[in-house]
């Protein structure tokens, strides 16, 4: 929030100074360490003393004006919060005002949610439907609104504006949450504000929101509950449960003695540490306890999302980024699962990072202080990017230096590859990751395994499994460029991973489908995906029936050992500067993560002759007295 007064203080300020976008400037720079965009100044210079006078004439002066209220745990920002009393209950009201400028605006494509204004480059969000996110946004996660959701209103004031040019926005339904007004409305306007606010002092009501702790409401996580529920098809087993029991004896503690531990669940791929997750999230809700879901994989977040909150959005707000904690405050949170923890890295700050935030503090130790009971769920053989350094030593580090206890619980039984912890540790052994070196596959009837001489051969017998009703995915190693601009005038997604005459695109770049295929974070999951090529990026976290792993020029065979070829990468997030050293261990990692993604079976094709064989040599081909066990 960048200033609160009165709205009679403010107008005085207004008038008699004349300075208020010069003191909201000023605070602005203190607090962000950047000066305001000269939009951001207009609006302060037009728009509040529209409000305020508004506020004024209605008879409210002593209503307080909160100017850019910043939303919890998120960068976004609401103009103004009006903070008073209720005319006939007497309880504490909020009106969120969302202020603007336009003297015109018409839907976009004839849908009024999306609006064009002349002078904005690309449509906007409708003001009624933004200020009503704002609403439910701050309802959700304001805890002194928790008892009192019903305090909360809101309305999108559009003082330049006549009816005539912002008709078709009113397409779009309204409710308490998300209303309009324009300047041909101001005496409407003034009526419901005096319909909201009464002409009491508003200090104790403004109080109450800016102590109100930062957590999900209960209604929320009653909603959340009721989805994980209804989607729950899953058992915990042995350490499963111990890493379960272990996070909610920790709870209890915490809530009881106002303890705060760290608990760590480490696991190989399949071990069931998402499902520990979403089994902890359902009951911690179900049980009224504020947690909060985080990872650091866009992909992963995105499918949680579409998961858990399929039919119910506000659901998918308690699925957020590693990077989401940077402002919050200590212990605001009773419990944050961190899940594929082992997608940690050093700080939070990115290039987009505003300058007062970019404290060098590390991300780790924002994620420890959110909650009483942080959550670490992470594979250390799944850190594959330069940068990532999710690993149970440097977790149990950052907590020593805070004086906390660190509880590890290691999940040795696993759920994917058929539940073969022989398969498990074939593939570990083959990359060198553990083990002696590579050994031969003595299969278990738990998994198939199986190599291609061909991509096209690869891809045949994928296809024949999707055949059967078998879901099916190809991903390889990050070994040919990606075409990551799509434009209308293409007809087909890019060939980019070209091997001899087969060639097939990558998984698509970004949040939106086209052309036919699934937007990124659904390839793995969206039965389009399987016309592209995977990268690890988008495999990562998730499991299908059957896997085909195209293994590139970066990692090959050579007489006896393992060569890691780090020009033939093309991964951008291997720079001049990452040693040698990282390269090696993260390719082979990236392996490791392709080469655990199939639940039935998983067939291997190498791009190099060499390694092909020595494949062959490791792999009995089906029929062998060998593969029949």
């Amino acid at each position: 929030m960048l200033f609160r007064e009165s709205a009679a203080s403010l107008a005085g300020r207004t008038h008699l100074e004349g300075r208020l976008a010069e003191l909201l400037t000023e605070n602005f720079l203190h607090r962000h360490r950047h000066r305001p965009s000269q939009a951001e100044v207009r609006s302060w210079e037009r728009s509040i003393p529209a409000l305020t006078n508004a506020l004024v004439e209605a008879g409210l002066g002593e209503v307080e004006m909160l100017l850019e209220y910043g939303l919890p745990l998120t960068s976004k920002r609401a103009d103004v919060i009006l903070a008073g009393v209720h005319p006939i209950t007497g309880a504490p009201s909020y009106v969120v005002v969302e202020l603007k400028q336009w003297s015109e605006a018409y839907p976009e494509d004839d849908d009024p949610l999306r609006c064009r204004i002349p002078a904005y480059p690309a449509p906007v969000l409708n003001p009624i439907e933004q200020v009503r996110g704002y609403c439910t946004y701050l309802v959700s996660f304001n805890g002194a609104l928790e008892q009192i959701p019903e305090s909360v209103a809101g309305v999108a004031y559009l003082h330049n504006a006549t009816e005539f040019g912002v008709a078709g926005l009113r397409a779009v339904t309204e409710d308490d949450h998300g209303r309009m007004f324009t300047g041909d409305q101001r005496g409407a306007f003034l009526a419901y504000l005096r319909s909201r606010l009464a002409a009491k002092p508003g200090a104790d009501a403004a109080d109450t929101l800016l102590q109100g702790k930062v957590r999900p409401s209960k209604q929320l996580m009653s909603v959340a509950a009721e989805e994980v529920r209804s989607r729950e098809q899953f058992v915990l087993l042995d350490e499963q449960r111990l890493a379960y029991e272990t996070v909610m004896s920790a709870v209890r503690q915490a809530r009881r003695s106002n303890h705060k531990q760290v608990v760590v669940v480490a696991g190989g791929p399949g071990s069931g540490k998402s499902v520990i997750a979403l089994s902890l999230l359902g009951d911690l809700y179900r049980r009224g306890v504020p947690a909060l879901h985080a990872t650091g994989s866009q992909s992963f977040t995105k499918t949680m999302r579409k998961v858990a909150g399929a039919r119910k959005p506000e659901v998918q707000r308690l699925f957020r980024y590693f990077n989401s904690f940077m402002e919050a405050e200590p212990n605001d949170l009773d419990v944050l699962v961190c899940d594929e923890a082992h997608r940690l890295r050093k700080t939070s700050a990115n290039r987009y990072t505003k300058a007062a935030l970019r404290t060098g503090r590390p991300q780790v130790a924002e994620l420890i202080d959110a909650a009483r009971v942080p959550v670490f769920l992470l594979d250390q053989h799944q850190v594959v990017r330069p940068g990532e350094m999710g690993t149970v030593e440097q977790i149990r580090q950052a907590a020593a230096e805070q004086g906390l206890e660190c509880t590890v619980v290691e999940l040795d039984s696993q759920f994917r590859c058929g539940g073969s912890d022989a398969y498990l540790r074939w593939v570990t052994s083959l990359l060198g990751l553990e083990g002696d070196g590579p050994i031969v596959w003595e299969p278990d009837s738990k998994v198939h395994l199986l190599t291609a001489d061909s991509p096209q051969e690869l891809e045949d017998f994928l296809a024949a499994r999707r055949a059967e009703n078998f879901g099916a995915r190809i991903s390889a190693g990050y070994c040919w460029k990606w075409t990551t601009k799509i434009t209308q005038s293409m007809t087909a997604l890019p060939a980019d991973v070209t091997i001899g005459d087969w060639a097939r695109p990558w998984n698509l770049y970004g949040d939106r489908a086209l052309l036919g295929a699934p937007p990124a974070p659904l390839w793995a999951t969206d039965p389009a995906g399987f016309g592209q090529v995977g990268c690890v990026y988008t495999a990562q976290g998730f499991e299908y029936d059957w896997s085909g792993v195209i293994m590139g020029p970066d990692l090959v065979w050579r007489t006896d050992r393992w060569v890691v070829d780090r020009i033939a990468s093309k991964d951008p997030s291997f720079t001049k500067s990452t040693p040698d050293e990282d390269v090696d261990r993260l390719v082979r990692n990236t392996y490791k993560v392709l080469l655990t993604r199939g639940m039935i079976g998983t067939i291997i094709y190498s791009t190099d002759p060499e390694t092909r064989e020595k494949l062959r040599s490791l792999i009995p081909p089906p029929g062998d007295a060998r593969a029949d066990g």
